[in-house]
């Protein structure tokens, strides 16, 4: 199993020196990937629903402080030589398709090959209407239409493309990133929509555990939702040991055994051994990839925790 930890762009650990201890920590410590979120401006007034909180409520909503996704991941680029660059998840429509392309494999040539893009299409609407982006209602097929871009884009020296939300011809758009066809693409995502756009255009499927409609936070539901996937996957036509499986999961409570509303113990929390046979069977469902929430108050006691998972945990799985 690859194990990522999460840097967030708001919040008291959003600045550099925070910032550059966390990741430069985690590369020493063994981990594969840093995963920052995505969110450009946050409107003071929010209606819609966040997928990912109990109540539907925003937690930035607060003081609205977001730093730029792909702008930090080149800052971390420039400070580690390993670490993978996840952006966890990029709302695909917040960007134009070509600048998006661009930027993306400029960190890619810059960092020597280590980006990773986690996409989704976008919850917010009102997000939307500040950038002056396509309607918020097709946000599913401009998504699409983009990572076809994204791809036109990563594979080629010169490109054209002729569709609904974007149109260009003969554009060069060298470089193209080091990692060949492209950039990895994991769509993020756990609704049956978000499960065909990563069996139709992902090179990987990469779920939270905590999203209210669709909960993944004991092995039995999770291996509900990859029976969904496996089927769409058969009905795609396409073979699921292609697709990477990655799991990004907002908790992790060493020593705390949490229980969800139905009364099962959330996977992930719990006693070192518990946890480790929790990683254990998740490898055994397929998944190589495992994302962690250590954030603490400050960014010590922040790779503190990093540095007790691969000390007590890491070691223990089978």
């Amino acid at each position: 199993m690859d194990y990522g930890f999460a840097w967030f762009t708001r919040g008291p650990l959003a600045n550099s020196d925070s910032l550059r201890k966390i990741a430069t920590t985690g590369e020493s410590l063994g981990y594969s990937h840093i995963v920052v979120p995505d969110h450009v401006v946050i409107p003071m007034a929010i209606d819609s629903t966040y997928p990912y909180s109990a109540d539907g409520s925003f937690p930035g909503t607060a003081n609205g402080e977001c730093m730029d996704t792909l702008v930090a991941l080149s800052f971390i680029a420039a400070m580690t030589s390993r670490l993978r660059l996840l952006t966890s998840v990029m709302v695909v429509p917040h960007r134009p398709a070509l600048l998006t392309a661009k930027m993306v494999a400029t960190i890619d040539q810059l960092s020597g090959g280590r980006m990773t893009l986690g996409c989704g299409a976008g919850w917010m609407e009102e997000e939307f209407e500040a950038l002056e982006l396509p309607p918020y209602a097709e946000r599913g097929a401009v998504t699409d239409e983009y990572i076809e871009v994204f791809r036109k884009v990563w594979s080629a020296p010169t490109v054209s493309h002729a569709g609904k939300y974007v149109n260009f011809r003969n554009v060069s758009v060298l470089p193209n990133p080091v990692q060949k066809p492209g950039v990895p693409i994991w769509t993020g995502g756990e609704s049956a929509p978000a499960l065909r756009r990563a069996v139709r255009v992902g090179d990987g499927w990469y779920p939270i555990g905590n999203n209210p409609r669709f909960p993944m936070d004991t092995h039995a539901r999770i291996a509900g939702r990859l029976d969904r996937l496996k089927g769409i996957a058969d009905e795609e036509g396409r073979d699921l040991a292609t697709l990477d499986l990655a799991y990004w999961s907002h908790w992790y409570n060493l020593g705390e055994e949490v229980r969800n509303k139905d009364g099962d113990r959330m996977i992930l929390t719990g006693s070192a051994d518990a946890i480790a046979n929790d990683i254990g069977e998740m490898q055994r469902q397929g998944f190589g990839n495992l994302m962690l929430n250590f954030t603490a108050g400050s960014a010590g006691e922040t790779t503190d925790r990093m540095a007790a998972f691969m000390a007590d945990v890491a070691p223990r799985v089978a």
